[in-house]
Parts: C-alpha cells; sequence; structure tokens
C-alpha cells in the first residue's frame, strides 16, 4: 500500500510566523501520528526538495521514496526556457522579441512532442534552425527534454532494468557532450536523485492527487482573500476537497 504525504497541506503550518520549512517541522509533525500508521507507509512520492528527502530517511527509514514525474518535467522546461534566453541575451544583445523566432516559439518549444502536429513541429523548427546558432542550440536543449520525458514514459511499462540503463545513459550522455551549461545541470540534478527516480519508474507512484487538492485548497483561499480564522480555514478547505464539491456524482459511483 502506497502512502502519499501531503506535503503541501502541511507546509501551511510551517510557514506560520515562527515556523520554518525545515527537516526538524516535517520530523516533529510525523511524532504526532500513530506508531501504527508510519510502520503500514511504504512508499513517499515527493518533489525533488532535498529537505523533505532528509526528513523521510529520517522519520520513515524503511520507506521508499519516489520524485514525482511532473516535477521533473517542470525542472527540463525552465531549463530550456533559460536556454531561450540567455541564447538570446548573448547572440541579440538583447532581450527577447515579439518579432524573434524562439520568442514565438517560448510556449510551442514546452509542449510534449506528440501533442504537436507535424505541421507545427515543422514550421517551428524550421524557422529556429534558419537563425542558426540560436536554433542549434534551443535544439540540443530540447532534445535532451524529451530524453528525460522518454525516461520517465518507461514508468508503468513493466521495463527491464536494460531498457531503463540506456534510456538514462542516453540522457546523461546526451547533455554531457551539449556544451551547454544548464543541460549539463539537469544531468547532474538527475544524477543526485537517480534512487527515487528509479522507484518512480519501477512503482509508478505519483502525488498527483494531493497536488491536485493542495491547488483547489490554495484558490478557495485567493478567492476569499485570505483567512485569518483557522478554524474557517479547515472547515472551508474540507468543504471543497471532498468529491461531492470536486465534481457531480455519477449514477455508477453510488
Amino acid at each position: 500500500m502506497a502512502h502519499r504525504v501531503r506535503r503541501r497541506t502541511r507546509w501551511r503550518w510551517a510557514a506560520r510566523p515562527g515556523r520554518r520549512r525545515t527537516a526538524a517541522d516535517v520530523l516533529a509533525w510525523l511524532s504526532t501520528t500513530e506508531l501504527s500508521w508510519r510502520k503500514n507507509i511504504t512508499h513517499v512520492a515527493i518533489d525533488m526538495s532535498a529537505t523533505y528527502r532528509a526528513s523521510i530517511r529520517t522519520g520513515l527509514p524503511d520507506a521508499i521514496i519516489a520524485v514525482d514525474h511532473f516535477h521533473l518535467v517542470q525542472l527540463a522546461n525552465k531549463m530550456l526556457s533559460t536556454v531561450r534566453r540567455r541564447t538570446t541575451t548573448e547572440l541579440r544583445g538583447r532581450r527577447g522579441r515579439a518579432s524573434d523566432p524562439e520568442w514565438k516559439a517560448r510556449r510551442r518549444l514546452l509542449h510534449n512532442r506528440e501533442d504537436l502536429t507535424g505541421e507545427q513541429f515543422a514550421s517551428m523548427w524550421k524557422a529556429l534552425l534558419d537563425e542558426a546558432q540560436i536554433g542549434q542550440t534551443l535544439l540540443t536543449a530540447w532534445i535532451a527534454k524529451e530524453s528525460l520525458r522518454s525516461l520517465l514514459a518507461l514508468a508503468r511499462t513493466d521495463a527491464d532494468r536494460n531498457q531503463v540503463g540506456h534510456a538514462r545513459w542516453k540522457l546523461l550522455t546526451w547533455c554531457a557532450d551539449s556544451d551547454i551549461p544548464e543541460a549539463r545541470r539537469l544531468a547532474a540534478t538527475i544524477d543526485r536523485w537517480w534512487n527515487e527516480i528509479a522507484a518512480f519508474i519501477d512503482t509508478g507512484h505519483s502525488n498527483a492527487k494531493s497536488e491536485g487538492i493542495n491547488r483547489v485548497i490554495e484558490l478557495t483561499a485567493r478567492n476569499a482573500f485570505g483567512f485569518r480564522n483557522a478554524t474557517s480555514q479547515r472547515l472551508r478547505t474540507r468543504c471543497v476537497t471532498t468529491r461531492r464539491a470536486r465534481r457531480p456524482l455519477r449514477t455508477a459511483q453510488l
């Protein structure tokens, strides 16, 4: 049975005045839970927070930590955007403008390859590669991003160790040979977190549900322009995150 630590809801508690987001805060919260509950936790899905990884290793030493794949892809997209902005500044001597092909393609570059039609893909790269060095650099960074996605796509496919190892080798080798500092940093991060990434590929566990609930909680607080009463906030949060409130019940669910 896999348990997901609802990390974000605990952050609300840790972010109050006088509190810090530290491993000690997580361990303090874990100490308030029942021992039988902690012993039943076999897996914990988190984003790439070294603080939470350290606290889980201490407080739940038998649990396997898996990194959520959404945050990994998000990291790769940030790398690609950083490369685009830096390359534009270095080669054009200014910030990007609406007339620049790389600025026009800034959002499409972040799309998944399979979500682009053949025409969209071809037109984007034709315009970018016409810019010579800018296009070549962006293409190299984009391939690194897609290589990471291909590696993560092996989750829930019963891929053997050879398949996973080959996909990892392709990603790290491509980034190392790219001569792009941002891509090399991405590879170094993937290497540091490899045990947790491998756990995700093996198990497919994700904290997507808790992240979705956290999004609803944050939107509720934003729509209310903040809460001053903690009891009211807890009640409102409980109401908006129930299944009945989030979507209409179907007859088959009754």
